[in-house]
């Protein structure tokens, strides 16, 4: 597939960086001409410096025979524009762009796909995806990550298992005989950053990153057996009050008591008018002394989001020195992300890794209708959608143990319209079934989409 990204920032470096490693053919448009020379020599894909929305500059980055355009500038104007002339002058089928205004997120008619709208035909708003991957894990207090599939019907849970919950120690094959009533797959598990194939007598050990997939009315019993409970959080304080902190502010206020830190005096009034039912603070979101008098001993959960690393690091690590429960914060180098996980950040968020899931589903070949980027991109959870019939599709017709799976991957549920099976050695694939697998190694995701190509015969 031949892709151009238009911004060499940090979500098109970060796509740019998986779909080099996938033998996309990939040209990368900035006006900084450092971060193209870093990209080019980092993965060998092909840059040009020049603005994204020239016609000039879009024809010589290759558009007349381009599959897909991915504008990620950071000007909205920007992307629409050049979604737009690759539409009008190149006929690209694919265009997807990222919008941040709320302004023009609000108004749909913009982007319907009628004749007379912009020529967009996904908008992407990292903020919003941020914001609803951090709702989730308020949802589940003992989760390290939640990913929906199927509408929500069927989620992806990663927990750490610890001591007191009553799997720990136990093999996988007595978890049925402990919860007999619910459905659930374990589909990987990680210890000390290496993945293991879960098996029947796989026996969990404290520490361990365990994924599982069940309906999301089992979720919470699941987790019971790998850990013990916290309490749903009441207490919420937002660091930083930016487009995420007050959309993630707007989306909590009516059911937690939320309390929101923001430096700038202009953006602080604001914030009190949108968010009338949480306490807005005007203050440093590192501030001791503003911690204390706000009693962050009592805060159930400390979202660290301003837009700086460095602050939400901080800010974070105090907060859970000065007694938070849980911490979790953004952080935007990959570098840092596991650093300070190790250390006393309960969570460590990147928006880029929140981000490229919801992109990367509409570039993987076959029906792919959700991915989500797993453990910092090096495992990957996708939802796929099974056509064809016996003869015509390499999955349909088929029990899965008759699939050649590549190596380290599980599907681990189908969705049959809107029942949830957890799948088994001899669950069968339906024609339209919805079927949810897991990736620990990237490497295969090429064999994955062809699984679920149609063809007119398979050799």
């Amino acid at each position: 597939m031949k892709i151009l990204i238009l911004g060499a920032g940090q979500v098109g470096a970060s796509v740019a960086a998986t779909l080099a490693k996938e033998d996309d053919e990939i040209t990368m448009v900035d006006m900084d001409v450092s971060s193209l020379a870093k990209l080019q020599e980092k993965y060998g894909i092909k840059t040009l410096e020049g603005s994204a929305s020239h016609p000039a500059i879009l024809e010589e980055a290759g558009a007349a025979d381009a599959d897909l355009v991915l504008a990620v500038t950071n000007s909205d104007e920007t992307n629409m524009v050049a979604c737009q002339i690759c539409h009008n002058l190149f006929n690209i089928p694919t265009k997807i762009a990222r919008i941040r205004a709320p302004e023009y997120l609000a108004r749909s008619e913009l982007f319907d796909n009628a004749e007379d709208a912009i020529a967009i035909n996904v908008v992407i708003s990292p903020e919003q995806l941020v914001t609803d991957y951090i709702q989730r894990l308020i949802n589940h207090p003992n989760a390290l990550q939640v990913l929906d599939f199927a509408n929500g019907l069927v989620q992806l849970v990663a927990v750490k298992a610890l001591y007191g919950g009553p799997l720990v120690g136990h093999p996988l094959r007595e978890l049925r005989q402990h919860i007999p009533k619910v459905e659930t797959r374990v589909a990987a598990i990680f210890r000390e950053g290496k993945a293991i194939h879960p098996k029947a007598e796989t026996v969990i050990e404290a520490n361990d990153e365990v994924f599982f997939i069940a309906a999301a009315k089992d979720i919470r019993a699941v987790m019971a057996e790998l850990r013990k409970l916290d309490k749903p959080y009441k207490r919420i304080m937002l660091a930083g009050g930016g487009n995420i902190g007050i959309r993630l502010g707007r989306a909590l206020q009516h059911h937690y008591q939320v309390k929101v830190i923001e430096a700038n005096p202009k953006r602080a009034d604001y914030l009190s008018e949108e968010l009338s039912q949480s306490i807005v603070l005007l203050g440093d979101v590192a501030n001791e002394e503003l911690l204390l008098e706000e009693e962050i001993d009592k805060v159930d959960l400390f979202c660290a989001l301003t837009n700086d690393d460095e602050a939400n690091i901080l800010s974070a690590m105090l907060a859970k020195r000065l007694g938070a429960r849980k911490v979790l914060s953004l952080i935007n180098r990959a570098a840092y992300v596991d650093l300070v996980e190790s250390v006393s950040i309960d969570i460590a968020l990147s928006p880029q890794q929140a981000t490229i899931g919801s992109l990367l589903a509409h570039i993987r070949r076959g029906d792919i209708v959700a991915v989500h980027s797993l453990r910092r991109g090096a495992a990957e959870a996708l939802e796929a959608i099974a056509h064809g019939d016996r003869s015509s599709s390499m999955v349909v017709g088929r029990r899965i143990d008759e699939i050649d799976l590549p190596p380290g991957t599980t599907i681990g549920a189908i969705v049959r319209q809107e029942q949830v099976i957890i799948t088994h050695h001899d669950t069968k694939i339906e024609a339209e079934d919805h079927i949810i697998l897991f990736l620990t190694n990237k490497r295969y995701i090429k064999e994955v989409e062809r699984l679920f190509q149609v063809g007119f015969s398979f050799f």
